[in-house]
Protein backbone atom coordinates (compact mmCIF):
# COMPACT_ATOMS: atom_id res chain seq x y z
CA UNK A 1 0.00 0.00 0.00
CA UNK A 2 1.48 3.58 -1.15
CA UNK A 3 1.97 5.70 1.76
CA UNK A 4 1.40 9.63 1.10
CA UNK A 5 1.97 12.41 3.24
CA UNK A 6 1.58 15.10 0.91
CA UNK A 7 -0.31 15.75 -2.76
CA UNK A 8 3.45 16.35 -4.05
CA UNK A 9 3.87 12.27 -3.05
CA UNK A 10 1.23 11.04 -5.77
CA UNK A 11 2.71 9.83 -9.08
CA UNK A 12 1.71 12.67 -11.87
CA UNK A 13 -0.60 10.81 -13.95
CA UNK A 14 -2.13 8.73 -10.83
CA UNK A 15 -5.40 7.18 -11.63
CA UNK A 16 -8.27 6.61 -12.42
CA UNK A 17 -9.30 5.58 -8.87
CA UNK A 18 -12.64 5.19 -6.40
CA UNK A 19 -11.63 7.17 -3.24
CA UNK A 20 -13.28 7.68 0.19
CA UNK A 21 -12.77 10.35 2.50
CA UNK A 22 -12.84 10.37 6.04
CA UNK A 23 -11.01 10.67 9.47
CA UNK A 24 -11.62 6.96 9.72
CA UNK A 25 -10.15 6.86 13.69
CA UNK A 26 -10.14 3.63 14.64
CA UNK A 27 -10.66 1.93 11.40
CA UNK A 28 -13.45 -0.12 13.09
CA UNK A 29 -16.22 -2.26 11.44
CA UNK A 30 -18.05 0.78 9.71
CA UNK A 31 -15.48 1.67 8.26
CA UNK A 32 -13.86 -1.63 6.83
CA UNK A 33 -17.44 -1.54 5.83
CA UNK A 34 -16.79 1.19 3.02
CA UNK A 35 -13.46 -0.04 2.79
CA UNK A 36 -14.55 -3.05 0.81
CA UNK A 37 -16.66 -0.94 -1.30
CA UNK A 38 -14.40 0.71 -1.92
CA UNK A 39 -11.88 -2.40 -2.85
CA UNK A 40 -14.64 -4.21 -4.86
CA UNK A 41 -15.78 -1.36 -7.05
CA UNK A 42 -12.11 -0.22 -7.60
CA UNK A 43 -11.14 -4.25 -8.46
CA UNK A 44 -14.33 -4.80 -10.87
CA UNK A 45 -13.10 -1.37 -12.76
CA UNK A 46 -9.76 -2.07 -13.14
CA UNK A 47 -8.87 1.42 -11.12
CA UNK A 48 -7.20 1.87 -8.00
CA UNK A 49 -8.82 2.35 -4.56
CA UNK A 50 -7.75 5.40 -2.56
CA UNK A 51 -8.17 6.70 0.81
CA UNK A 52 -8.39 10.13 2.16
CA UNK A 53 -7.20 10.37 5.74
CA UNK A 54 -6.30 14.02 8.25
CA UNK A 55 -3.96 14.42 10.32
CA UNK A 56 -4.24 15.95 12.71
CA UNK A 57 -7.83 14.93 13.48
CA UNK A 58 -9.71 18.13 12.14
CA UNK A 59 -11.42 18.33 16.00
CA UNK A 60 -8.19 18.76 17.25
CA UNK A 61 -7.53 21.70 15.36
CA UNK A 62 -11.15 23.60 15.81
CA UNK A 63 -11.50 22.72 19.42
CA UNK A 64 -7.96 22.19 20.62
CA UNK A 65 -9.10 22.13 24.34
CA UNK A 66 -12.26 19.93 24.08
CA UNK A 67 -11.12 17.55 21.53
CA UNK A 68 -12.23 13.73 22.11
CA UNK A 69 -9.07 11.21 22.54
CA UNK A 70 -8.62 9.68 19.44
CA UNK A 71 -8.84 5.73 19.97
CA UNK A 72 -5.46 5.21 17.30
CA UNK A 73 -2.78 7.66 15.64
CA UNK A 74 -2.04 7.77 12.61
CA UNK A 75 0.66 4.87 12.17
CA UNK A 76 -2.09 2.70 13.66
CA UNK A 77 -4.61 3.94 11.62
CA UNK A 78 -2.54 3.27 8.30
CA UNK A 79 -1.34 -0.46 9.49
CA UNK A 80 -5.28 -0.55 10.11
CA UNK A 81 -5.97 0.79 6.23
CA UNK A 82 -3.93 -1.76 4.87
CA UNK A 83 -5.24 -4.46 6.13
CA UNK A 84 -8.52 -3.82 4.29
CA UNK A 85 -6.60 -4.18 1.18
CA UNK A 86 -6.89 -0.59 -0.54
CA UNK A 87 -4.28 0.21 -3.03
CA UNK A 88 -3.14 3.79 -1.37
CA UNK A 89 -3.71 6.18 1.63
CA UNK A 90 -3.45 9.96 1.40
CA UNK A 91 -2.81 11.68 4.63
CA UNK A 92 -3.78 15.41 4.35
CA UNK A 93 -1.78 18.48 6.97
CA UNK A 94 -5.55 19.25 8.17
CA UNK A 95 -5.02 22.86 9.28
CA UNK A 96 -7.14 26.19 9.38
CA UNK A 97 -6.06 27.19 5.82
CA UNK A 98 -6.72 23.53 4.34
CA UNK A 99 -10.70 23.62 5.69
CA UNK A 100 -11.00 27.17 4.65
CA UNK A 101 -11.83 25.69 1.09
CA UNK A 102 -15.52 25.00 -0.75
CA UNK A 103 -16.42 21.99 -0.93
CA UNK A 104 -15.29 22.33 -4.72
CA UNK A 105 -11.93 23.70 -4.20
CA UNK A 106 -11.41 20.38 -1.99
CA UNK A 107 -12.97 17.71 -4.44
CA UNK A 108 -10.84 19.40 -7.76
CA UNK A 109 -7.42 20.16 -5.89
CA UNK A 110 -7.75 16.84 -3.69
CA UNK A 111 -9.44 14.22 -5.23
CA UNK A 112 -10.37 15.10 -9.18
CA UNK A 113 -7.28 16.26 -9.90
CA UNK A 114 -3.81 14.12 -8.04
CA UNK A 115 -6.12 11.30 -7.61
CA UNK A 116 -7.44 11.09 -10.91
CA UNK A 117 -11.28 9.95 -8.56
CA UNK A 118 -13.57 8.74 -10.86
CA UNK A 119 -15.95 7.47 -8.18
CA UNK A 120 -16.53 8.64 -4.66
CA UNK A 121 -17.52 6.55 -1.64
CA UNK A 122 -19.16 8.07 0.98
CA UNK A 123 -21.33 7.84 3.98
CA UNK A 124 -24.91 9.69 3.90
CA UNK A 125 -23.81 12.08 6.73
CA UNK A 126 -20.50 13.15 4.92
CA UNK A 127 -19.47 16.95 5.69
CA UNK A 128 -16.78 18.66 3.93
CA UNK A 129 -15.60 21.97 2.93
CA UNK A 130 -15.51 25.10 4.44
CA UNK A 131 -17.91 25.16 7.29
CA UNK A 132 -18.54 21.57 6.60
CA UNK A 133 -21.75 23.20 3.74
CA UNK A 134 -21.02 20.30 1.62
CA UNK A 135 -22.90 16.89 1.85
CA UNK A 136 -23.97 14.25 -0.19
CA UNK A 137 -26.34 16.48 -2.78
CA UNK A 138 -23.14 18.43 -3.08
CA UNK A 139 -21.11 15.35 -4.11
CA UNK A 140 -23.65 14.85 -7.06
CA UNK A 141 -23.88 17.94 -8.07
CA UNK A 142 -20.31 18.14 -8.42
CA UNK A 143 -20.30 14.63 -9.73
CA UNK A 144 -22.19 15.69 -12.74
CA UNK A 145 -20.17 18.61 -13.21
CA UNK A 146 -16.64 17.11 -13.35
CA UNK A 147 -17.03 13.40 -14.15
CA UNK A 148 -17.00 11.32 -10.86
CA UNK A 149 -20.02 9.06 -9.99
CA UNK A 150 -21.14 9.30 -5.62
CA UNK A 151 -21.65 6.15 -4.04
CA UNK A 152 -23.40 6.22 -0.35
CA UNK A 153 -22.47 3.38 2.09
CA UNK A 154 -24.96 2.62 4.78
CA UNK A 155 -24.27 2.82 8.18
CA UNK A 156 -23.32 -0.77 9.53
CA UNK A 157 -26.09 -0.97 11.95
CA UNK A 158 -28.08 -3.64 13.41
CA UNK A 159 -25.45 -6.40 11.58
CA UNK A 160 -23.17 -6.34 14.56
CA UNK A 161 -26.43 -7.40 16.77
CA UNK A 162 -26.69 -10.31 14.41
CA UNK A 163 -23.43 -11.38 13.74
CA UNK A 164 -22.77 -11.56 17.70
CA UNK A 165 -26.03 -11.70 19.60
CA UNK A 166 -25.21 -13.07 22.77
CA UNK A 167 -22.64 -10.10 23.59
CA UNK A 168 -24.79 -7.09 21.89
CA UNK A 169 -27.67 -5.98 24.19
CA UNK A 170 -31.51 -4.89 23.33
CA UNK A 171 -30.52 -1.73 23.95
CA UNK A 172 -27.91 -1.27 21.55
CA UNK A 173 -29.53 -3.34 18.53
CA UNK A 174 -29.51 -1.15 15.57
CA UNK A 175 -27.21 0.97 16.94
CA UNK A 176 -24.94 3.06 14.66
CA UNK A 177 -21.35 1.71 14.71
CA UNK A 178 -19.03 4.75 15.23
CA UNK A 179 -15.68 6.33 16.84
CA UNK A 180 -17.44 7.75 19.38
CA UNK A 181 -19.77 4.55 20.89
CA UNK A 182 -15.84 2.82 21.14
CA UNK A 183 -14.67 5.75 22.92
CA UNK A 184 -17.45 5.51 25.74
CA UNK A 185 -17.04 1.20 25.79
CA UNK A 186 -12.98 2.10 26.83
CA UNK A 187 -13.98 5.22 28.96
CA UNK A 188 -16.13 2.55 30.79
CA UNK A 189 -13.49 0.27 30.43
CA UNK A 190 -15.24 -2.55 28.45
CA UNK A 191 -12.49 -3.64 25.95
CA UNK A 192 -14.00 -6.47 25.05
CA UNK A 193 -17.55 -4.34 23.51
CA UNK A 194 -14.55 -2.19 21.71
CA UNK A 195 -13.36 -5.02 20.38
CA UNK A 196 -16.17 -5.87 19.15
CA UNK A 197 -16.53 -2.96 17.16
CA UNK A 198 -13.11 -2.54 16.06
CA UNK A 199 -13.05 -5.94 14.70
CA UNK A 200 -9.76 -6.40 16.83
CA UNK A 201 -8.26 -5.89 20.04
CA UNK A 202 -7.93 -2.13 20.97
CA UNK A 203 -4.34 -0.79 21.23
CA UNK A 204 -1.62 1.83 22.58
CA UNK A 205 1.70 2.75 21.10
CA UNK A 206 4.69 4.19 22.72
CA UNK A 207 7.98 3.74 23.52
CA UNK A 208 8.95 1.71 26.82
CA UNK A 209 10.19 4.38 29.32
CA UNK A 210 11.95 4.30 32.88
CA UNK A 211 9.24 4.19 36.05
CA UNK A 212 10.10 4.04 39.69
CA UNK A 213 10.61 0.33 39.41
CA UNK A 214 8.25 -0.23 41.91
CA UNK A 215 6.52 -2.99 39.95
CA UNK A 216 10.04 -4.86 39.47
CA UNK A 217 10.78 -4.36 43.88
CA UNK A 218 7.55 -5.76 44.38
CA UNK A 219 8.17 -9.32 41.49
CA UNK A 220 6.35 -7.76 38.82
CA UNK A 221 8.75 -5.66 36.88
CA UNK A 222 6.92 -3.36 34.12
CA UNK A 223 7.08 -1.94 30.49
CA UNK A 224 5.88 1.88 31.07
CA UNK A 225 4.81 3.71 27.98
CA UNK A 226 5.60 6.87 27.47
CA UNK A 227 2.80 9.54 29.04
CA UNK A 228 2.70 10.74 24.69
CA UNK A 229 2.28 7.18 23.61
CA UNK A 230 -0.71 6.89 21.03
CA UNK A 231 -4.12 5.44 21.63
CA UNK A 232 -7.07 6.16 23.56
CA UNK A 233 -6.39 5.25 27.19
CA UNK A 234 -9.20 3.04 28.70
CA UNK A 235 -10.94 3.29 32.32
CA UNK A 236 -8.16 2.86 35.37
CA UNK A 237 -8.14 -1.11 35.90
CA UNK A 238 -6.41 -4.40 35.58
CA UNK A 239 -6.40 -5.77 31.81
CA UNK A 240 -5.54 -9.04 30.56
CA UNK A 241 -3.88 -8.37 26.98
CA UNK A 242 -0.79 -8.77 25.26
CA UNK A 243 2.60 -6.62 24.22
CA UNK A 244 3.79 -6.72 20.64
CA UNK A 245 7.71 -5.56 21.20
CA UNK A 246 9.80 -4.03 18.41
CA UNK A 247 10.79 -7.42 16.69
CA UNK A 248 6.99 -8.39 16.34
CA UNK A 249 6.97 -11.51 18.91
CA UNK A 250 3.90 -11.39 21.30
CA UNK A 251 3.88 -11.57 24.95
CA UNK A 252 1.14 -12.51 26.96
CA UNK A 253 0.84 -9.23 29.33
CA UNK A 254 -1.07 -7.79 32.56
CA UNK A 255 -1.49 -4.37 32.09
CA UNK A 256 -2.06 -1.85 34.53
CA UNK A 257 -3.81 1.66 33.93
CA UNK A 258 -4.01 4.18 36.43
CA UNK A 259 -1.80 5.83 39.24
CA UNK A 260 -2.15 3.20 41.58
CA UNK A 261 -4.08 4.06 45.02
CA UNK A 262 -1.87 1.72 47.11
CA UNK A 263 0.92 4.19 47.01
CA UNK A 264 1.18 7.63 46.91
CA UNK A 265 2.47 10.65 44.66
CA UNK A 266 1.84 8.07 41.83
CA UNK A 267 1.40 9.60 38.11
CA UNK A 268 -1.52 8.11 35.74
CA UNK A 269 0.18 5.66 33.73
CA UNK A 270 0.05 2.66 31.65
CA UNK A 271 2.19 -0.49 32.69
CA UNK A 272 2.56 -3.90 31.01
CA UNK A 273 4.06 -6.98 33.12
CA UNK A 274 5.13 -9.70 30.48
CA UNK A 275 4.08 -12.95 32.39
CA UNK A 276 6.52 -15.76 31.94
CA UNK A 277 8.80 -14.50 30.76
CA UNK A 278 11.65 -16.06 28.49
CA UNK A 279 14.59 -15.28 30.29
CA UNK A 280 16.45 -14.75 34.00
CA UNK A 281 17.71 -12.30 35.37
CA UNK A 282 14.76 -9.34 33.81
CA UNK A 283 18.10 -7.59 32.99
CA UNK A 284 18.28 -10.19 29.77
CA UNK A 285 14.58 -9.08 28.87
CA UNK A 286 15.23 -5.29 28.56
CA UNK A 287 12.50 -3.24 26.52
CA UNK A 288 13.50 0.04 27.38
CA UNK A 289 13.88 2.57 24.72
CA UNK A 290 11.45 -0.17 22.02
CA UNK A 291 8.29 1.03 20.39
CA UNK A 292 6.23 -1.22 21.58
CA UNK A 293 2.05 -2.09 20.99
CA UNK A 294 -0.16 -3.23 24.37
CA UNK A 295 -3.14 -4.74 23.11
CA UNK A 296 -6.09 -5.07 26.01
CA UNK A 297 -8.17 -8.19 25.47
CA UNK A 298 -10.51 -7.91 29.37
CA UNK A 299 -10.45 -5.77 32.14
CA UNK A 300 -9.93 -8.34 35.55
CA UNK A 301 -10.79 -5.54 37.99
CA UNK A 302 -10.45 -1.59 38.52
CA UNK A 303 -7.72 0.01 40.91
CA UNK A 304 -8.15 -0.75 44.47
CA UNK A 305 -6.22 0.85 46.97
CA UNK A 306 -4.50 -2.18 49.66
CA UNK A 307 -3.89 -1.87 52.80
CA UNK A 308 -0.03 -3.19 52.86
CA UNK A 309 2.28 -4.62 50.16
CA UNK A 310 1.55 -7.79 51.20
CA UNK A 311 -1.90 -7.83 49.88
CA UNK A 312 -1.15 -6.06 46.71
CA UNK A 313 1.76 -9.07 45.56
CA UNK A 314 -1.46 -11.63 46.55
CA UNK A 315 -4.01 -9.59 43.83
CA UNK A 316 -1.00 -9.19 41.90
CA UNK A 317 -0.82 -13.04 41.52
CA UNK A 318 -4.12 -13.69 41.19
CA UNK A 319 -4.33 -10.91 38.13
CA UNK A 320 -1.29 -13.05 36.44
CA UNK A 321 -3.36 -15.97 36.93
CA UNK A 322 -6.19 -14.59 35.66
CA UNK A 323 -4.71 -13.26 32.80
CA UNK A 324 -3.06 -16.78 31.97
CA UNK A 325 -6.22 -18.33 31.29
CA UNK A 326 -8.30 -15.76 29.97
CA UNK A 327 -5.01 -15.68 26.67
CA UNK A 328 -5.33 -19.10 27.03
CA UNK A 329 -8.69 -19.19 25.83
CA UNK A 330 -8.17 -16.63 23.40
CA UNK A 331 -5.69 -18.06 21.71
Amino acid sequence: MFRWRELSDVPQGFGPSVVTIGNFDGVHRGHQQVMRQVVDLARDRGWASVVVTFDPHPAQVHRPETHPGLIMGTEDKLDALEHTGVDAVLVVDYTLEFASQSTEEFVLGTLVGPLGARCLVVGSDTRLGRGNTGNVDTLRELGERHGFEVVVVDDLLDTLARDDAAHAPEAVAGRRCSSTWIRSCLQAGDVRAAARLLGRNHRMRGEVVHGAARGRELGYPTANLSPDATGFVPADGVYAGWLVDAQGTRWPTAISVGSNPTFVNVPRQVEAHVIDRPHEPVEDFDLYGQQVVVEFVERLRGMVAYEGVDKLIAQMDDDVARTREILAAEA
